[in-house]
């Protein structure tokens, strides 16, 4: 239950891809939250899925954020604060992006 006078904010998760050849931004999916720590659960799930796709070499930098809980607290710190948290995620041709923002929508 919310206190009096704390007004509670959605989150947007997104998930975008973007190659070099300069083809349209790809929606790979997004989902509401109600939390920073919401927020960032739901990227370190999109992060795991696309390691999973990629070769190791572009792998490791998604799998070393995806056990950075220092980082993951940074982005749970700016989500709270009312900024967006943006992680990006290279393949080969590719550009991964999960993003957090908060709506400015209240509940």
């Amino acid at each position: 239950m919310a206190m009096t006078g704390v007004r509670e904010t959605d989150y947007w998760c997104e998930a975008t891809a973007h190659t070099t050849a300069f083809y349209p931004v790809l929606h790979l999916g997004g989902r509401c939250t109600s939390s920073p720590r919401l927020a960032v659960r739901w990227i370190r799930d999109r992060v795991r899925d696309a390691t999973d796709q990629l070769d190791r070499h572009y792998a490791a930098p998604g799998r070393h954020w995806f056990l950075d809980e220092p980082e993951h607290e940074r982005a749970r710190s700016a989500l709270a604060q009312g900024e967006a948290y943006v992680f990006r995620l290279y393949g080969d041709t590719t550009c991964y992006m999960l993003s957090a923002r908060p709506t400015g929508r209240t509940r």
